[in-house]
C-alpha cells in the first residue's frame, strides 16, 4: 500500500479552503490537513456546523481525507499569537482553548477526520512550569474525554519552543494520559536534537495519530520546501512504509502561502520521486 500525502491549508492562507482543496485534490493529494482558522472553516461561526458539513461533502466529492490542525495564530484572540492555551494564568483563558479544541474534535468526527492535532502552549512570563504542567494535564483529561465520547483520535504535538518540546517529553505525558496520541511534526525532531525522525517513526509506531513532513534545518525552527535543508526524506518516507503506515502524512509549509499554487504541486512530485521504490513480487 503506498503512502497517502496531504497539504496542510495553513499554507494557503491566500486561498479561499474551497479552492485550497481543488487545488490540492488536482495536484494529486489524498487529503487535507485543515488548520481551522476565520477564514477556513471558523469554528466560533454561528454556523460553524452548517460550513464543516458543507466542507465534509466538498472533501468527500474530492476524495480527499483529513486531518483537523489547531495551530491558526490569531484565532482565539487578535492580539496574542497562539493565546490563551492550555497553560494560560488565566481560567477563562484556558477553558477557552478547551472549547475550541473540543469544537475542532467536533468537526472532526463530521469529516471523520484521521486525528486533531493541538500543543501545549508556552508558559507566559513568571509562570512555573511546575504549575503549567499541572494546568496542561488538567486541559489533557477534558480534551481527551470529549475526543473518546466523539470517537476521535487526539493527537498532541511537541513544538519547539513550547512547554512540551520533544517526543521525550510527550512520553511523559502519555505515561499520564494512554488516550493520547502523538502528532509527530518529522521536522521538530532535528530541531530539538532528540531522536532522528525516521526512528521516532519506528519507535512511536503504535501511537501515531498523525505525521507531517517538511524540509528543515539542523536546529532552526522554519518549515522549508523539500530540498532546502538537511531533512532525510527519504528515510523517513521508508520508515513510514515499513511500519505499514496508513494514515495522511500531511506537508506543513505556513510560510509558502503567497506560492501556494506552486509549492503544492512540487512537494507531491518531491514526495513522490522520493518515495521507497517496491518490487512486483
Amino acid at each position: 500500500m503506498s503512502l497517502r500525502y496531504a497539504y496542510n491549508t495553513n499554507g494557503t492562507a491566500n486561498h479561499r479552503l474551497d479552492d485550497a482543496l481543488r487545488l490540492i485534490a488536482d495536484s494529486g493529494y489524498q487529503g487535507a490537513a485543515i488548520t481551522l482558522d476565520h477564514h477556513h472553516c471558523d469554528p466560533f461561526a454561528s454556523d460553524w456546523r452548517g460550513e464543516a458539513e458543507r466542507i465534509g461533502r466538498l472533501l468527500d466529492d474530492l476524495g480527499l481525507g483529513a486531518i483537523v490542525e489547531t495551530g491558526a495564530r490569531f484565532l482565539l484572540d487578535p492580539r496574542a499569537k497562539h493565546e490563551p492555551t492550555l497553560l494560560s494564568p488565566q481560567a477563562e483563558g484556558r477553558d477557552r482553548r478547551v472549547q475550541f479544541l473540543s469544537r475542532a474534535i467536533d468537526i472532526a468526527a463530521i469529516w471523520n477526520a484521521d486525528a486533531v492535532s493541538f500543543w501545549a502552549g508556552v508558559p507566559r512570563p513568571g509562570v512555573e512550569d511546575r504549575q503549567a504542567l499541572k494546568w496542561l494535564h488538567e486541559g489533557l483529561e477534558r480534551v481527551l474525554d470529549h475526543a473518546e465520547a466523539s470517537g476521535v483520535d487526539a493527537a498532541f504535538e511537541p513544538e519547539p519552543g513550547m512547554l512540551i518540546e520533544t517526543c521525550g517529553e510527550w512520553e511523559a505525558l502519555h505515561a499520564a494520559h494512554p488516550r493520547l496520541k502523538l502528532a509527530l511534526d518529522t521536522g521538530h525532531c532535528i530541531v530539538s536534537q532528540d531522536i532522528d525522525p525516521a526512528d521516532a517513526v519506528r519507535r512511536y509506531k503504535d501511537h501515531l495519530g498523525t505525521v507531517a513532513i517538511e524540509d528543515m534545518a539542523t536546529g532552526v525552527h522554519v518549515h522549508l520546501p523539500f530540498g532546502e535543508g538537511d531533512m532525510d526524506v527519504p528515510g523517513i518516507l521508508t520508515a513510514l512504509d515499513e511500519i505499514g503506515f496508513e494514515r495522511l502524512v500531511s506537508v506543513e509549509l505556513s510560510r509558502e502561502s503567497p506560492r501556494a499554487h506552486q509549492a503544492i504541486p512540487e512537494s507531491i512530485a518531491y514526495l513522490k520521486e522520493h518515495a521507497p521504490r517496491r518490487t512486483n513480487a
